[in-house]
Parts: structure tokens; C-alpha cells; sequence
């Protein structure tokens, strides 16, 4: 039952060839069996409550009425998102006891179909960093090899999707949170257009348009229509698209068809300008060789702007957007002592942006996003690594070097993914292979144009097709 993708158990509830409470004691019972180990999913709802739900929504099939896809799935929130009955941490102490007193969008989305919130899945200490370990929960280890890093933000959903500890996830994505944890893992993660999936609501809603959140899932059929759920525009916050995802879950997805003629250009490392951990390149132009095979036309391209100015706007960016949540807390009793440096460094860092630096820092990511565009005219998909090492220790902060190269932040180890965020655009990241000892998956992150979601989702698709028994491996 718990190797079943969301989908195929929501048929099996509709059909009722299975009822809710023996999915919901399925899944308990390995989250049960693992999480106190790879420490995925926290605060955890007590079994009797959950069961209770499992019961009322079987009860709701059985007289006919059914909320939608997600009836009686069980799911966990990314604890940087509101679910009302769990505390919204952020994985931070100063939050501890912090309860919501209404979901956040996404998270109302997701219930308004069905789906039974269980607890939340783990993150870094405020979302900051692509490995998920903070001083209110501990780490969360990679469901290949407990010894290193599951990957961040979103790696306790990862973690739980690839155990099968939950049949699907949500996560949210600033600098690759959704991509990285999913190609660390072995699952798909996409980040969506900038606006496709509303932020918040939240304190501000015009200038806090990095982040964005999205959908990880064991197949593109479940990825896509949890998309389908949590997209759509919203009064409240008017720069989320107005558009609808053009995109079916019964769609039969023929790769002869959807990657015939497909044009992939192919960024590697940037010509040398990206550290790279050695075989994260191979293993990535490998998987791009299944596409090759089956029809798409791939070709290595230059990125064709200069990526090290790319990097100082991000920074810019970066600052203004952290600083203010960072200065949320930071007049708490005893704020800088419980938060941790990155965080502050980020903080300390924003006090010094001026007005005039940020708008120099617009222009730049208008001029990039821009100049996307025009690539992504020529090409319809972009790819490059959805990580440039493989995973790490797990007692590791963050890597200081990679392949001889000192990261002089704490984040440099992750710019390959700033390419999609900074200029809003969708990115899957999809499972590409292993590293030379069997037990580090690495993911391939797929870019293409504004609001084509759809074609990254069909694209991504026909390469499940084309590599499903390597898909379906999952960890021992």
C-alpha cells in the first residue's frame, strides 16, 4: 500500500478497495517504524485523532460524498507553512509554541481536496540553507545513506517521500529548497512559475517574490495535480497569476511524441564558472542522454551573461528578503543567541542595503529576466544540476570547499539554482542517477519558459517513461 503514488490511492479509497483508516495505520505505522530515526516528520498528531479523521472520511465515502482527490490521504505541511492544530515552527526555538490561527493558502488548498494533515516535515532553522538541521528538532537524514545531509529546505518532506513515510509532499523553493532535497532523494520536486502557486498571505505582497511553493512526489502524475491544487490566483495577493495550468493528470504521456524535435540546451557547469563535486556532471549529461535518445536534440549552450554579476544581485536580493524575517525576531528575549549565524550574518548584512542598492538589483534581474526570455525562445528546456556536490556529512554546516574551490557563504555550494528563481521561472528537478558508490542520488533541474509548467510536467514525464524501473528504485 505505502509503495502506491497518491493517485493510484485515491482510486483505490474511491473505488473502495481500500478505506481510509488502513491507509492512515499503514503510513503511521512506518513513520512509527522510521521516523525516529531519520527524524523527517515533527510534531506528529496523536494516533487516535488521525484514525478518528481516517473514520469520518470513510463514513463520508460510504454515503457518497467525496471532498476530492486527496480524501482521506494522509499528508504533513512543510513546518514553514500554517496548518492550524500544529505549531509553525520554522524549526526555530524562538517559535516553538507558535500556533497558527488559520491555514496558510496552500495549505487550505490542499485540505479543500481531501487530504488529512499529520504533522509538519522537518526544515533548516528559518528556511535558510539546503541542509535541514536545526537546534529545535535536530537533523533529518537522507533516505539513501543516514550518514549525510537529506538536502533543504524542504528535505524533511523529502526524506518522508522517499521512505514512504507520506504518498506525496509540498514544499517551498527560495534557492533550490524544492529541487535539491528531491535530486538528494531520489524524487521529483518542482519549483513552479513565480506566482502560479500564491506565497502567504503574508506581511508584504509586492516585493517578497523569490520564495514560491510547490509539489514533490514520487510521480510527475502526482506532482502535477498537486500543482493543479495549489495554483490558482488569489485576491489577496495580486501578483499571483491570473493564468490556469494547462494540465491533465490522464494526459498518456508518449515520449516518442513529447521529445521528438525537443530542444535542450545543456549548461553544465557554466563553462567552469560552477564548482563542481567530480561525476555530479556525467551523471546529470547522462540522464539528458535518455532524452537524446528518444528524439530531443541536446546541445551544450553558454548561459550567455555573466554569471558572477547574477551572483551580487542575488545577494542583494537575498538580504532585503531575509533581513525583515530575521528582524521579526530579533528583539525576542535572547534572539541572537538562539538564532543561528547564517541567519544573523544574512541580518546584519541587510542593515547596510540601500534603497538604491536594491533597485540597482531589480534592474539587473529585469535585464536577466529578460535575457531568459530570449533563450528560452531558442531553446525550449535549459538544464543543469539541481546540486554541485553530492550529498554531505550530516555533522557538515555546509560544504566549505568544492572540488578545491573555498564557498565563501553559506549558500554558494547551491548557485546552480538560483538560475530559475531569479528570473521566476518553473524548474523540475527529476532523479538522474548515483554517485559512483551506489547510495547519493543527484537530480537534473529542467528550466523553461514563464508560466510553461505544463510543458515541464510533460517533458518530465516522458522521461519517467523512459527511465521508470531506475525511477522506482527506492532506499533499503
Amino acid at each position: 500500500m505505502i509503495e502506491q503514488d497518491a493517485s493510484t490511492l485515491s482510486s483505490l479509497l474511491h473505488s473502495r478497495a481500500l478505506c481510509c483508516r488502513e491507509v492512515m495505520q499503514a503510513y503511521l505505522a512506518r513513520i512509527h517504524s522510521l521516523n525516529p530515526h531519520y527524524n523527517a516528520i515533527v510534531n506528529l498528531a496523536p494516533d487516535d485523532q488521525l484514525l478518528a479523521q481516517a473514520d469520518q472520511c470513510d463514513k463520508e465515502l460510504a454515503a457518497g460524498h467525496s471532498r476530492g482527490w486527496l480524501h482521506g490521504i494522509p499528508v504533513a505541511i512543510k513546518d514553514a507553512a500554517d496548518a492550524v492544530g500544529f505549531p509553525s515552527t520554522k524549526g526555530c526555538t524562538l517559535l516553538a509554541r507558535n500556533m497558527p490561527v488559520r491555514d496558510s493558502l496552500m495549505t487550505a488548498r490542499m485540505k479543500a481536496v481531501g487530504c488529512i494533515v499529520i504533522g509538519k516535515t522537518n526544515l533548516p532553522e528559518l528556511g535558510l540553507g539546503s541542509h535541514t538541521f536545526n537546534n529545535l528538532f535536530g537533523a533529518t537524514r537522507n533516505a539513501w545513506d543516514d550518514s549525510v545531509s537529506a538536502g533543504g529546505s524542504s528535505g524533511g518532506a523529502a526524506v518522508a517521500l522517499a521512505q514512504r513515510m507520506l504518498p506525496l509532499a509540498d514544499g517551498s523553493d527560495f534557492m533550490g529548497s524544492l529541487r535539491n532535497p528531491a535530486g538528494w532523494n531520489h524524487v521529483f520536486g518542482m519549483r513552479p512559475t513565480q506566482g502560479r502557486v500564491p506565497l502567504g498571505p503574508g506581511p508584504d505582497v509586492w516585493t517578497d517574490q523569490l520564495g514560491t511553493e510547490g509539489p514533490m512526489a514520487r510521480s510527475v502524475r502526482d506532482l502535477g495535480r498537486l500543482l493543479a491544487t495549489q495554483a490558482g490566483h488569489d485576491a489577496r495577493l495580486p501578483l499571483s497569476l491570473q493564468s490556469t495550468l494547462d494540465w491533465s493528470h490522464e494526459e498518456d504521456i508518449d515520449p516518442a511524441v513529447t521529445l521528438k524535435g525537443l530542444k535542450i540546451g545543456w549548461l553544465g557547469d557554466l563553462d567552469g564558472y560552477l564548482a563542481m563535486d567530480e561525476g555530479v556532471l556525467d551523471v546529470c549529461r547522462g540522464a539528458l542522454g535518455h532524452m537524446e535518445a528518444a528524439g530531443a536534440v541536446v546541445q551544450d549552450i553558454a548561459l550567455g551573461t555573466d554569471p558572477a554579476a547574477l551572483w551580487d544581485c542575488w545577494l542583494t536580493w537575498r538580504r532585503a528578503l531575509v533581513g525583515p524575517r530575521v528582524d521579526a525576531l530579533i528583539q525576542l528575549p535572547s534572539a541572537r543567541e538562539a538564532i543561528k549565524p547564517e541567519a544573523l550574518w544574512e541580518y546584519d548584512q541587510s542593515l547596510s542595503l540601500t534603497f538604491m542598492d536594491f533597485m540597482r538589483a531589480s534592474q539587473a534581474r529585469t535585464r536577466y529576466y529578460q535575457h531568459m526570455r530570449e533563450l528560452l525562445s531558442q531553446w525550449d528546456v535549459v538544464a543543469i544540476p539541481s546540486a554541485q556536490v553530492w550529498p554531505f556529512a550530516i555533522e557538515q554546516r555546509w560544504p566549505q570547499q568544492i572540488a578545491g574551490r573555498p564557498m565563501d557563504t553559506y549558500h554558494r555550494w547551491m548557485e546552480a539554482t538560483l538560475y530559475a528563481t531569479l528570473a521566476g521561472l518553473p524548474a523540475i528537478s527529476v532523479p538522474a542517477g548515483f554517485h559512483a558508490n551506489g547510495r547519493w542520488p543527484m537530480g537534473l533541474q529542467l528550466i523553461a519558459a514563464h508560466s510553461a509548467d505544463a510543458l515541464l510536467l510533460r517533458v518530465a514525464g516522458a522521461y519517467e517513461k523512459l527511465r521508470e524501473d531506475f525511477i522506482a528504485l527506492a532506499p533499503t
